[in-house]
């Protein structure tokens, strides 16, 4: 069964962190290995789902704004971070975003892209609400996985809901961030433990704020 996106993370809100999912686990593990030595004055989680990485940003950031548009995602985030530092937010992506410009010195995107069909216009507001130098971290489900037919799903009672995604080749989201001038860091491909003889499981970007562009 398919639903609407929003629909789908707020019924999944109630099991999603007690789901076996190696996935989210290893988007989790990527997330502290790429970050954990370094510190932030202002972080922005787009798409904070139920605060899984929210836990670890605040650890590493002076101030967290992190958004979500499933509501149902965001109750379960808010009962799980509890601190003056850390605040939520529902938030339309596709909208423009309810941040200030030049207000944070990272952004960070967990697996979130594959539900956004413009990636133009993400990584646009991610250009506006940075400051320059500013990282833009983005790990997503790889391409190869989606070719596979691999996509956000969860069990429900005795059916399978699956989420509404958008494939996005590599090129793409190179192309959408040369197309605004960001500046390409770092680019990792990632395997789950129990992924041996399989294609990468996520795919994992850096960019630099390297100046904007309209």
């Amino acid at each position: 069964m398919t639903i609407s996106i929003q629909k789908a993370y707020d019924e999944w809100s109630q099991t999603y962190d007690t789901d076996r999912n190696l996935t989210r686990d290893l988007d989790e593990q990527i997330l502290r290995e790429e970050l954990t030595k370094l510190r932030f004055k202002s972080i922005l989680e787009i798409g904070c789902g139920t605060g899984k990485n929210t836990v670890f940003l605040a650890q590493i950031g002076t101030r967290v704004h992190a958004l979500d548009f499933s509501e149902g995602m965001i109750q379960k985030a808010r009962q799980k971070v509890k601190t003056d530092h850390v605040r939520f937010s529902t938030a339309d992506l596709m909208q423009r975003w309810p941040c200030e410009d030049r207000a944070y010195d990272l952004v960070v995107c967990n697996l979130v892209l594959e539900h956004i069909e413009d990636l133009s216009f993400i990584f646009s507001e991610a250009l506006r609400v940075l400051e320059m130098q500013g990282k833009f971290l983005v790990n997503e489900l790889h391409p190869f996985r989606q070719y596979e037919g691999k996509k956000a799903r969860f069990d429900k009672g005795e059916s399978v809901t699956e989420i509404p995604a958008f494939v996005h080749h590599i090129s793409e989201f190179v192309s959408a961030a040369f197309d605004k001038e960001w500046k390409l860091i770092q680019l990792k491909e990632h395997w789950h433990g129990q992924d041996q003889g399989k294609p990468p499981r996520i795919i994992s970007f850096l960019f630099e704020n390297n100046g904007y562009s309209d």
